[in-house]
């Protein structure tokens, strides 16, 4: 079973949301990523997908669009982006879903040798414990004690050989690439692989790939892979 990840995929079969408007990097960006999942997953694959997946502001908006990721190839992993709007209670998101397609929220499945947790995340300040507001700090404390949750569970389900990844819509890091809360959490729970999206953008300052320690973090926002599903096992 190969793995691979892809996110922001931000599909708008309902919701005239077009991303072309950000840039030639988004033309037909859908259509290129299914050109691309075609050419490489097959049934017993596993396509990871963290997080801004639909530009539907409720269930109905966004069924259409989770319906276009159902029907390619290969298992699949959701986990909740910033611009999920349609995400509602977990329970409800996994009754739209069909075969073969799970969604993740402070929890962890195991499919075949590969466990994976995932949560959404948030930013990271730039200097250790400072923040934009209240509110910034509050959702930060909240999302680690998320994350923890995730890899408790992660933990609970990995099995010997297991190779452990985790799903998060935010970098877990900051611009300057410097150890978080999250990054720390990953080193306890000794965690192989990180996937993440959210920064969009030529100008942005991102790294496709970065190791720190022990752990491969792999950035995936479609535009920054080109559009092309990103192979991480």
């Amino acid at each position: 079973m190969k793995v691979f990840a892809i996110g922001d995929l931000h599909l708008d079969s309902v919701v005239d949301k077009p991303m072309d408007v950000f840039g030639p990097g988004w033309e037909d960006h859908f259509e290129r990523i299914t050109k691309d999942w075609l050419s490489k997953v097959t049934s017993q694959d596993l396509v990871l997908i963290p997080g801004d997946i639909s530009w539907g502001m409720r269930e109905n908006e966004a069924k259409p669009d989770l319906d276009l990721i159902a029907k390619l190839p290969g298992k699949k992993i959701i986990t909740r982006g910033n611009h999920d709007y349609w995400w509602n209670s977990i329970t409800r998101v996994r009754a739209m879903l069909g075969q073969d397609f799970y969604a993740l929220q402070n929890d962890a499945i195991r499919i075949a040798n590969v466990v994976v947790c995932g949560t959404r995340g948030w930013t990271v300040p730039n200097v250790p414990n400072e923040y934009k507001d209240t509110d910034d700090e509050r959702i930060y404390k909240r999302e680690i004690i998320r994350m923890e949750l995730a890899l408790q569970d992660l933990q609970k389900k990995r099995q010997l050989g297991d190779v452990a990844v985790v799903m998060i819509h935010y970098p877990p890091f900051n611009a300057k690439l410097m150890d978080s809360d999250f990054t720390a959490m990953f080193d306890k729970y000794n965690v192989d692989i990180v996937v993440y999206g959210h920064l969009h953008g030529k100008n942005c300052r991102a790294c496709k790939f970065v190791q720190k320690n022990n752990v491969k973090y792999y950035l995936t926002s479609c535009d920054q892979v080109n559009c092309e599903l990103v192979e991480i096992v």
